[in-house]
């Protein structure tokens, strides 16, 4: 019996339990708001800029160090060149002399010699020598090893400076693209002023008007960093007005002085060189012509044959076509400093110049000046309104 009452309660319950009860659901529904806010930059776009600036400046360093194995191999390659060009003026006037002196020598003992095949035999060789001496001293004349000696050794010189200006470029980390550019503007700058073949690119020995001579491109104002030398410069750069006069007086005279006195003594030492290039050949032609006549044009055989060797010896042994080159770089390098000046002084924005404490103490030293120097040679001029000095105390 309460086996049947447990039954009948568990039978009801389950039946109970299995009734579906409804239930409505009064919650809210929640409502999702979107709210915007500021992207970050992605990281991978932040790592890829850094590494395009810094790709950047190690190709621009990269340039910089091959530019300058090529400025050190064109130093080695003028540096030897001008040796051998060198030794090409001893050679040749060492040679040259000989045969006139011999030629000379020949024409003088024919003129007391009997006739017969002796006489014969010193005029033809007397002649021969003549004619070789014309032929040799008409190259020498036209090519001038000292002056091609002395062009190598400007050119060594020159690109050595540049190595140094690459060099420390460098030092101060970061090059730039405009660095790379100007550096190669340079190079071949150098290049055109002083071509290494003789033949078609030979620089004119003898020319019309007599210029400064130029190895640099045109000059252009860069911006300068203000943390290029070291610290931020402030203010105007090193600049006043002062310094802007006293600059402006320097470029004054550097015209009014010195270029104009080189260029005259360029032009002097020039019209020697002609003289001596023309005398030389003409003076063997016509021993020449003296040692192959009899009777008195045996004189003009024998005393052309003198005069050549002086003027020979006058025009090669000292070298006359050397000093040409040297008075011309001299006026270029003049001519640099004017506009090197100029350039600065004209710039209206003092960031745009060279620091104007570093370029005085540049100029000063170029001038073989000190800076107390410099400046009171620049406050004379502005005082007497002249000067008889020049600013160089170099040359």
């Amino acid at each position: 019996m309460g086996t049947f009452l447990v039954s009948s309660r568990v039978s009801s319950f389950s039946r109970s339990s299995t009734r579906r009860i409804p239930a409505t659901n009064n919650v809210s529904k929640i409502q999702v708001i979107k709210i915007s806010t500021p992207r970050l930059p992605r990281r991978s776009l932040v790592a890829k800029l850094d590494y395009l600036n810094n790709y950047s400046s190690v190709t621009n360093t990269a340039h910089l160090h091959l530019i300058m194995e090529i400025v050190a191999d064109r130093v080695e390659m003028h540096k030897n060149i001008g040796v051998q060009r060198d030794d090409w003026n001893h050679l040749l006037l060492t040679s040259v002399n000989m045969i006139t002196f011999s030629a000379a020598t020949m024409a003088g003992l024919a003129a007391v010699s009997s006739s017969g095949a002796p006489l014969l035999a010193l005029k033809v060789s007397s002649t021969i020598l003549y004619i070789a001496a014309t032929g040799f001293l008409m190259i020498m004349n036209k090519i001038q090893p000292s002056q091609l000696a002395e062009e190598q050794r400007n050119a060594a010189r020159l690109f050595k400076q540049l190595h140094g200006e690459l060099r420390t470029r460098l030092s101060f980390g970061d090059p730039t693209e405009s660095d790379v550019t100007e550096a190669m503007e340079k190079l071949l700058a150098l290049d055109r002023a002083y071509p290494l073949p003789l033949l078609g690119s030979m620089l004119e020995k003898f020319p019309q008007t007599v210029e400064p001579a130029v190895w640099w491109p045109p000059q252009k104002q860069r911006y300068q960093k203000q943390e290029r030398f070291g610290g931020k410069l402030e203010g105007n750069n090193g600049w006043d007005a002062k310094l802007e006069e006293e600059m402006k007086e320097i470029v004054m005279v550097l015209k009014k002085k010195d270029i104009a006195e080189y260029l005259r003594l360029s032009k002097k030492v020039l019209n020697l060189n002609k003289i001596l290039a023309v005398s030389g050949p003409l003076l063997t032609g016509l021993a020449a012509l003296g040692s192959v006549n009899a009777s008195w044009p045996v004189m003009l055989g024998v005393i052309g044959g003198a005069l050549a060797g002086v003027v020979n010896t006058l025009e090669h042994g000292g070298q006359v076509g050397m000093v040409f080159e040297l008075y011309r770089a001299t006026t270029g390098f003049f001519k640099l400093m004017e506009e090197s000046i100029e350039l600065n002084i004209n710039e209206q924005d003092p960031n745009k110049r060279e620091n104007g404490e570093l370029f005085e103490i540049k100029v000063a030293l170029q001038l073989g000046r000190s800076i107390s120097e410099l400046r009171e040679f620049a406050a004379a001029l502005d005082e007497e309104n002249g000067c008889e000095e020049f600013a160089s105390k170099l040359f």
